[in-house]
């Protein structure tokens, strides 16, 4: 196993934290949270970490490794989100479709690698998705609505939501992507439920049909190792006929 000490051991209690943050992203609170980049104005030590003030009025956090991220306070901004121009297309070892029974959306997926079921009857999530591979603790899940809502607002309900869930809840990263030629807005997300840090990898989505949330987790020490085969999942996502 790649996990040690306690988080290994806790794998039961793992799978109901990430199925009640599951439950909270589905929540329809329509709470805005949209977020924006600007120019740093002021910078001020803080707990070994400095504090920025945009020149939008914004607070960011920036480390010392030159990483920086939104503060918590700050998610309640108008924001631009930006767009990434590059094309994102299913793997070519993505050679199985599992398709929605509510909606026409889909996920390749390569079939040596990951294995699928329906969701439970008590869970939001139509299907989930796990590694054939068992010593790999990554996770994934498609939550499909038959409601239509703006994916603007989709992304802030979940990020709102998750903020229930988990106090601590940070924006790392988002960002308009074309998937196999739709137009989804990339999110990752992390935070702390009980002592376990992890990272939430998504891509959300919305057509006539309904919104769509497809997500791929793990714990935050294990994500770097992991990002590539969550990105290779993520990107199976499609409509089809």
């Amino acid at each position: 196993m790649h996990l040690k000490g306690d988080f290994s051991n806790r794998k039961k209690e793992e799978n109901s934290l990430f199925i009640c943050l599951e439950r909270k992203i589905q929540n329809k609170n329509m709470l805005k949270i949209i977020i924006t980049l600007g120019t740093l104005l002021v910078v001020m030590v803080s707990n070994a970490q400095f504090k920025g003030v945009t020149e939008t009025g914004d607070e960011i956090i920036l480390y010392k490794n030159g990483t920086w991220e939104y503060s918590i306070d700050s998610l309640n901004t108008i924001a631009q989100i930006l767009k990434n121009d590059k094309q994102f297309l299913k793997d070519k070892a993505s050679t199985f479709l599992v398709k929605s029974g509510k909606t026409n959306v889909g996920i390749w997926l390569n079939p040596k690698e990951w294995s699928f079921t329906k969701g439970d009857p008590d869970s939001p999530s139509e299907f989930k998705f796990g590694q054939k591979n068992k010593d790999k603790d990554l996770y994934s899940m498609l939550i499909t609505e038959k409601t239509e809502i703006p994916v603007e607002s989709l992304i802030d309900i979940a990020l709102e939501n998750a903020r229930d869930a988990a106090p601590d809840i940070r924006l790392i990263e988002r960002e308009y992507r074309i998937v196999n030629g739709l137009e989804v807005v990339m999110m990752k997300m992390g935070g702390t439920i009980q002592g376990i840090k992890f990272i939430y990898y998504g891509y959300y989505y919305s057509n006539a049909k309904g919104a769509y949330q497809f997500l791929t987790y793990t714990s935050e020490q294990l994500f770097k190792e992991y990002e590539t085969d969550m990105e290779m999942l993520l990107n199976g996502f499609t409509e089809y006929k």
